[in-house]
């Protein structure tokens, strides 16, 4: 059975919803993750392979604690920064609201010390109170330009510490240190935006940790835990997964998830009725295996199943799915390939790409290829962008979408190497490639890479790609976490350097 930190219990689903309804919510909703209520006449009891099963609930929500204060000199000052005409309680107070705010946004638990620290004695009891404790992290405020060893202190309680110096409380000589030192984010800014995202790092560590990842492959059962990440992964038999799919029957919500799926797209090209069927079928027994297991994300031996032909349709549509919902779902049983998909998942809120790289040598351009992509791009809640339903490429069975990605996008480009390096590139898209002319994956697109002078030396396979420009976010969670950033060379060596 698994535990409120494993997942949040999932939400069955009772009564009926019509076709248009149903359709109307996924304009709002990723595609999948309402479930449609209906007991079809196949002769299933309650609970059995017909129970409808809430994607939205395998994702996990644990308990994030953060604990918050503010450091000043005692005041009234005179002179200094941030100067005798700065309103300190008025914006003591504006803050104090707006990171209560960020909290309530992100879904963390923040709980604010109610009275500034203004001594070395507060510091000290406070920093010895945070490693009795042990949060989550801590949310320093500065409110004076001479507290910077107290924030040092509280850092040196070895809690995830993340400090906000509004411009006004700080030099380049005050951050040019802790800012860059493990366990550490500092966000010197008046943009309380930049500590909202800090809690999310906070968030999404905490629910790498609350995860378990289901790697479908070869025929033995066993579970690991990553170290850093603490992410659970299990092990479980193939077979097990396609035997749950030859058993799984065509209920009302596969009906409506086919349905919505072809109506939803720009056009469709060569999937049958049949397929999307078998595709929807195979997006319910994903998620009854995550159920059963007490799991929240998988990733498949999918090319395995399809060669061998033990199921009549590749998984891809149902990842697509899964990947909108905000549950990962990742190809060829890569785990890393997944823990990056997670990345992406649980500290942006988007879903993200994992793909095959290819170097195009005349417009020295990256494509980035694979059959399985979500469509929500944006982020979960946002509409999908525009694609088309084609076969599975290297098969030409099953449901495959082909998303159309925005020229001009900005993207950022992360694979965990293992839990303790990750490689990190951004780009740009420039344009979409359709199979055929070209041969290979389904989503495909062109990608000008920044920083690096040519797409040959790109680093890593089955990157995860996804929109916007997040360098600095990445590299600010993997500072905080202890993880170490790898660039792709922004040239190659020369001869005469080799």
């Amino acid at each position: 059975m698994m535990t409120d930190d494993a997942r949040a219990p999932h939400r069955a689903c009772s009564g009926c919803m019509s076709r248009r309804r149903f359709l109307g919510t996924m304009s709002t909703a990723a595609l999948g993750a309402i479930c449609l209520g209906g007991r079809p006449d196949n002769g299933f009891a309650a609970g059995d392979l017909d129970e409808c099963i809430d994607l939205a609930g395998l994702r996990p929500s644990p308990l994030v604690h953060i604990r918050s204060v503010v450091i000043r000199r005692p005041p009234p000052y005179w002179l200094g920064w941030p100067g005798t005409a700065y309103d300190l309680e008025g914006h003591r107070q504006g803050y104090a609201a707006a990171f209560a705010d960020a909290a309530q946004h992100v879904g963390v638990e923040l709980v604010q010390e109610p009275e500034p620290l203004e001594s070395d004695e507060a510091v000290n009891r406070f920093a010895q109170k945070l490693e009795a404790d042990r949060p989550d992290a801590v949310l320093v405020s500065l409110q004076h330009l001479g507290v910077w060893s107290w924030a040092d202190r509280i850092a040196g309680a070895r809690v995830p510490t993340i400090i906000f110096a509004p411009v006004g409380t700080a030099f380049t000589q005050h951050l040019l240190r802790i800012s860059r030192r493990p366990g550490v984010h500092v966000v010197s800014s008046l943009e309380v935006s930049g500590v909202e995202q800090a809690l999310r790092m906070v968030r999404a560590k905490r629910q790498l940790e609350a995860t378990r990842l289901l790697v479908v492959k070869g025929s033995e059962r066993r579970e690991t835990v990553l170290d850093r990440l603490g992410t659970k992964v299990r092990y479980i038999p193939r077979r097990r997964l396609h035997e749950l799919f030859a058993q799984m029957p065509e209920t009302e919500e596969v009906r409506r998830v086919a349905a919505a799926v072809r109506d939803s797209a720009r056009k469709v090209v060569e999937p049958t009725g049949q397929d999307l069927l078998n595709a929807a079928r195979a997006f319910t027994t994903a998620k009854r295996l995550l159920r059963d297991e007490g799991a929240n994300a998988l990733t498949t031996d999918c090319l395995g199943m399809v060669s061998s032909r033990v199921v009549p349709t590749p998984p891809c549509m149902a990842a697509s799915l899964f990947q909108d919902g905000g549950v990962t779902y990742g190809c060829e049983a890569d785990v890393f390939g997944a823990m990056s998909l997670l990345l992406t998942s649980y500290l942006f809120d988007k879903p993200g790409f994992m793909n095959d790289p290819v170097p195009e040598t005349v417009k020295n351009v990256l494509l980035a290829a694979h059959c399985t992509c979500g469509t929500r791009l944006n982020g979960f809640a946002t509409a999908h962008e525009p694609y088309i339903l084609r076969s599975h490429s290297e098969s030409d069975v099953g449901v495959s979408m082909q998303v159309l990605w925005r020229e001009g996008q900005p993207v950022t480009l992360v694979r965990f190497k293992n839990p303790n390096a990750l490689i990190l590139d951004t780009g740009t898209v420039a344009g979409n490639v359709n199979t055929p002319p070209a041969g290979g994956c389904r989503t495909d697109f062109e990608i000008e890479m920044d920083r690096v002078e040519d797409a040959r030396d790109v680093l890593g396979f089955h990157q995860v790609v996804f929109y916007g420009d997040h360098r600095r976010d990445v590299e600010a969670f993997c500072q905080l976490y202890g993880i170490q950033v790898i660039n792709s060379p922004e040239r190659a060596p020369r001869a005469e350097e080799a």
